[in-house]
C-alpha cells in the first residue's frame, strides 16, 4: 500500500493514523482554514461510509488541554513545527481532504492509542 503524500487523492479513504490536511471551521465566524488532522478511523470503515473520524492536530505553542499527545516524529507526520493531537473528534467527508501530509511514527500511535485508552475508561 502506497504511504507517500502523493497517494491520497480527493475522496480516496485514509488509513488509521494518516496526518491528513482538512477545511477546519472557527467555531466564531463563517470561515475555514486548513489544518491538520489524524485520522482515527480505520480505512475499511473509512471506505465504507466516505467518512473518516479524526483528531485535531494543533501547535505545541498553544496552552494545554488534559490529554493532548505530543507527536515526536514530526518528519515522519509530515509537520513543520512542534504540534499535539488534541482530542477534539469530528467526523469529515472524505471528499473533503485536502491531501495526506505523512502518518503518525509507530511511537506516536502507541502513546495516542494510551491516551484514547484512558480517556475512554469509565
Amino acid at each position: 500500500m502506497p504511504t507517500s503524500k502523493a497517494r491520497h487523492a480527493r475522496g480516496d479513504a485514509p488509513d488509521a493514523f494518516d496526518v491528513l490536511v482538512v477545511p477546519f471551521p472557527f467555531t466564531d465566524r463563517a470561515a475555514q482554514k486548513r489544518r491538520p488532522a489524524v485520522a482515527l478511523s480505520v480505512r475499511s470503515a473509512n471506505s465504507a461510509t466516505g467518512h473518516t473520524v479524526c483528531a485535531m492536530v494543533t501547535s505545541a505553542d498553544n496552552p494545554p488541554w488534559p490529554n493532548d499527545v505530543a507527536i515526536r516524529d514530526l518528519a515522519a507526520a509530515g509537520l513543520p513545527a512542534a504540534s499535539v493531537i488534541r482530542l477534539k473528534w469530528f467526523t469529515i467527508d472524505n471528499r473533503l481532504i485536502l491531501r495526506r501530509a505523512g502518518a503518525l511514527a509507530e511511537s506516536d500511535r502507541r502513546a495516542l492509542r494510551q491516551v484514547i485508552r484512558s480517556a475512554l475508561d469509565a
